[in-house]
């Protein structure tokens, strides 16, 4: 069930899904190429057409969640000389293996944010910051599972699936 709360003259539902996850990045050619290499899959989008992007965006996950990547002159803030570090919301996509996750974030240059934690209930999270300094979440999630109708994983400690 959704939940809908009043907006305007009507309801509507809230946050009904994760539309879109937008990191940022100095350079966006090596972003792209970056993610491709993590995902096994390119870009779909990229904008402007016909001209070196500053946006380029890719569908992943069971419910092709959009991660945007842009062009770090175009971030809030950007410009006003504040130096950024990485932090604010994290957002955790699903893994089935946070371990081996973890490992392959960290083979191709990522840095730990936040080691894998084992949580109550089966929850597993880990956290790095990507080579151009975005923070990526990764957690095992049995109620991921449980809304995809598929049955759960036993996790070992070291976050891995048993």
């Amino acid at each position: 069930m959704s939940a809908r709360a009043p907006i305007g003259d009507g309801e509507c539902v809230m946050l009904r899904g994760l539309a879109t996850i937008s990191f940022f990045a100095d350079d966006l050619d090596a972003a792209r190429r970056w993610y491709a290499e993590l995902l096994g899959i390119d870009a779909y989008y990229s904008y402007p057409p016909g001209q070196p992007p500053a946006y380029v965006e890719f569908r992943i996950g069971d419910y092709q969640h959009e991660l945007g990547i842009i062009d770090r002159r175009f971030a809030p803030g950007a410009g006003d000389g504040q130096a950024r570090e990485p932090g604010g919301a994290v957002a955790f996509w699903h893994v089935d293996d946070v371990s081996a996750a973890l490992e392959r974030l960290q083979d191709l240059g990522a840095v730990v944010y936040e080691p894998l934690v084992q949580r109550e209930d089966g929850f597993v999270t880990a956290s790095v910051v990507d080579p151009f300094g975005n923070v990526l979440g990764v957690m095992y999630n049995p109620h991921y599972l449980d809304v995809l109708g598929e049955p759960r994983a036993r996790t070992d400690a070291e976050g891995g699936t048993a």
